[in-house]
């Protein structure tokens, strides 16, 4: 038995366009594929060797360093006076409470305790004074080459110093600080312990 593929219809009798077309990308295919087998199978090239000269670092130059204008603090002085203020006035107990169950009578009363715990407190490790001699609501000249940190102007600021206004607050600036030393190890983070009664 013969077989006839011209009438089976594998192979055509006319070649048009379409089947030129057909033919053309899969000879572009098997390019393809053909090329990326060749790539993966090529070894990879050496490192190529630098000269002696090469690998030596380049010389250090001599820039200035700047240092930066915003110092890291330590934490520990905050944590201390924390720790202090809750000694002696219960300062965190009462910031911490929620204060929406409590009648104004109770809360003034709370309030008198804080404050003068935190009154002794700070009178024991720090001195105060005022920034500014003059009176509150009195007139004052701030002068030209005022320092910014101990004069805030408000209002409308314009032009240059001498300023005239009225002082709302005289401010105030530690004088004199001596908080107690920390010992070696000590975890400043705990502002008080828990209390456990036996």
């Amino acid at each position: 038995m013969s077989l006839n593929f011209s009438n089976a219809g594998v192979f055509p009798s006319s070649i048009d366009l379409l089947h030129i077309l057909l033919f053309t990308a899969v000879v572009f295919l098997i390019l393809i594929v053909i090329r990326i087998r060749l790539a993966s199978n090529q070894p990879t090239q050496a490192p190529v060797q630098q000269s002696p000269e090469a690998k030596q670092p380049a010389p250090e130059q001599n820039t200035p360093k700047v240092e930066s204008p915003i110092a890291s603090a330590s934490p520990d002085a905050a944590l201390q006076l924390l720790s202090l203020l809750q000694q002696e006035a219960r300062f965190v107990d009462f910031t911490q409470e929620d204060l929406g169950h409590f009648s104004d009578a109770e809360i003034g009363a709370v309030a008198r305790v804080v404050h003068e715990g935190s009154k002794k407190a700070l009178a024991t490790y720090f001195s105060f004074a005022a920034v500014s001699s003059a009176q509150e609501e009195s007139s004052i000249t701030v002068p030209a080459g005022f320092n910014p940190a101990e004069y805030r102007l408000t209002g409308n600021v314009v032009g240059e110093a001498p300023f005239n206004g009225t002082l709302i607050h005289r401010g105030w600036q530690v004088t004199k600080s001596n908080l107690p030393k920390i010992a070696k190890g000590h975890n400043t983070s705990i502002i008080a312990p828990a209390e456990v009664e036996l």
